[in-house]
């Protein structure tokens, strides 16, 4: 492992008004896997992207080296032939194409140099999903799966091409703990097999299960490389953020007041034949309270947020009361209007209108707050934006700043504060950590902390169990559409709750 690989040498790379790489040398070894780790905006994915040719040569200072010789790469395939294959964080699949048709975008396999064979494409994709222990139908279409495993995907179609050098963006953001194990498993394969991954990553848990050596980058600079036998995880969240961070999980427990939201033998499903139902689902949501829910992939964590909001399923029976009030057919508008909003765990889908500005997306939900006979008020609107803004501590140029644009954390504020702003008194938040830095996420705990002083009923869908444990005051696992256990926060233990997640024994804190 002391061959030097790859190599970046003094790197510097300048937007208007902004440096998000200072002087930056970084090298990677064969055989390595060298976690980068850092804040959103530290230069991570400036520096990947400077690898894999989006940003080409000439557009920044400095140089990349691979096997010792410069390299100047003008777009990705430029990387590519180089060895160099990328999994972003933001996924890069055609939605209407199979699982197959992805893996083999652009090299598909052909008869006579012309026509695509499509039988090898598929037998291919097949074997090599098996190989990578990837539980997915090659002919499944991509658009009907779920985030997770369109990750699960990209991370197969970058396999398959057998570079060298494979770099991974938060491959883990989206899933769930069985499947990170896999992954993490296939990776130590590959560095058996001598392949180099540079390995980013906000879950340093992960990092310093797999990582040979740990680069920590703060405001586009390199502050340390240390192998990471000789670090720990205090050290490297010290180096990202600047500061020592005590506490992970602030969880400040207050007192739960009245049933805001009960749910009572509900049953629901999209009709499709052996699609996933939710089953027999009832428990209680309490003002100031912050209720878990966790499951492995495909459990219906997603789909019970979705359903109360009224965008998932059809109700086949059972009771939904908000405020007291049975909710009978919901939709998105009318649970905005009586209260409740969804914070999606897909922030660039279902989220965000990627292209616009901050305060555009930020009022979104809530223009008839600000419309008056049709006209909306803008004054008012953009005022509501900036008190938004101001207190989440968005860091942008401003609100007219492309949402596009913002680090995922950043995005992510935005998110919240489009949810905040329509008023709600009961708050679904999807994954709303995912993807994002250590900072962000004490940020996002302290405004679960502030909602639930405030007298809002919090539920908190999450695939990281240290954080279901420490900001839930009460804990559902489902499992298949079902309720599994049920925890209390005293009671809770991640051996537990897995337990409950894959059908063991039914659990009750009571």
């Amino acid at each position: 492992m002391d061959q030097i690989l790859l190599q970046a040498e003094h790197i510097t790379k300048k937007f208007p008004g902004v440096v998000a790489l200072n002087d930056v040398s970084f090298d990677l070894r064969a055989g390595e896997i060298h976690a980068l780790c850092g804040e959103n905006g530290a230069g991570k994915s400036t520096l990947i992207k400077l690898l894999s040719g989006i940003h080409p040569a000439g557009s920044y200072e400095g140089w990349f080296m691979v096997d010792g010789t410069e390299v100047r790469f003008s777009s990705i395939a430029d990387a590519g032939r180089a060895g160099i294959s990328v999994i972003y964080q933001e996924l890069a699949l055609v939605e209407e194409m199979t699982v197959a048709e992805n893996i083999f975008l652009g090299r598909e396999p052909r008869r006579m140099g012309v026509l695509v064979d499509w039988p090898k494409v598929y037998r291919d994709a097949r074997a090599l999903l098996a190989r990578f222990k990837v539980d997915l139908d090659p002919a499944a279409r991509v658009s009907d799966l779920g985030i997770g495993q369109k990750q699960l995907v990209e991370i197969v179609k970058a396999l398959a091409k057998d570079s060298r050098i494979l770099i991974l963006d938060e491959p883990t953001a989206a899933l769930a703990e069985h499947e990170v194990l896999i992954l993490l498993e296939i990776l130590r394969d590959l560095r058996a097999r001598g392949m180099a991954c540079i390995y980013i990553s906000h879950k340093l848990d992960e990092v310093f299960s797999i990582a040979d050596r740990v680069t920590v980058l703060r405001d586009g600079a390199t502050i340390s490389t240390k192998p990471a036998k000789q670090t720990d995880k205090g050290m490297v969240i010290r180096d990202m953020v600047g500061r020592e961070i005590q506490d992970l999980f602030p969880r400040r427990a207050g007192h739960p007041g009245e049933v805001v939201m009960k749910v009572d033998g509900l049953n629901a499903d999209t009709g499709v034949a052996h699609g996933l139902a939710l089953r027999d689902i009832s428990f209680e949501l309490r003002a100031g309270e912050v209720l878990g829910i966790g499951g492995l992939m495909g459990a219906g964590r997603t789909e019970l947020l979705m359903h109360l909001f009224g965008a998932w399923g059809q109700r086949r029976s059972g009771l939904v009361a908000l405020a007291g009030q049975e909710m009978r057919a919901a939709s998105p508008s009318s649970s905005i209007r009586k209260g409740l909003v969804l914070v999606s765990e897909d922030r660039r889908r279902y989220g965000l209108v990627i292209e616009n500005g901050v305060g555009f997306n930020m009022s979104l939900s809530s223009l008839d707050q600000f419309t008056r006979f049709g006209v909306v008020n803008r004054s008012r609107e953009m005022k509501r934006s900036r008190e938004l803004f101001d207190s989440l501590r968005v860091k942008a140029t401003g609100l007219d700043a492309v949402v596009g644009r913002l680090s995922g954390g950043n995005q992510q504020k935005v998110v919240l504060g489009k949810a905040l702003m329509t008023g709600p008194q009961v708050v679904l938040l999807d994954e709303p950590t995912r993807g994002i830095d250590v900072g962000a996420k004490i940020e996002i705990y302290e405004l679960v902390n502030q909602l639930t002083a405030e007298g809002k009923a919090v539920i908190l869908v999450s695939s990281e169990l240290p954080e279901l444990i420490g900001m839930s005051d009460r804990i559902l696992m489902l499992h298949e559409g079902k309720i599994g256990g049920e925890f209390t926060r005293e009671d809770a233990t991640q051996e537990r709750l897995m337990e409950a997640a894959m059908g063991g024994e039914m659990v009750s804190a009571n």
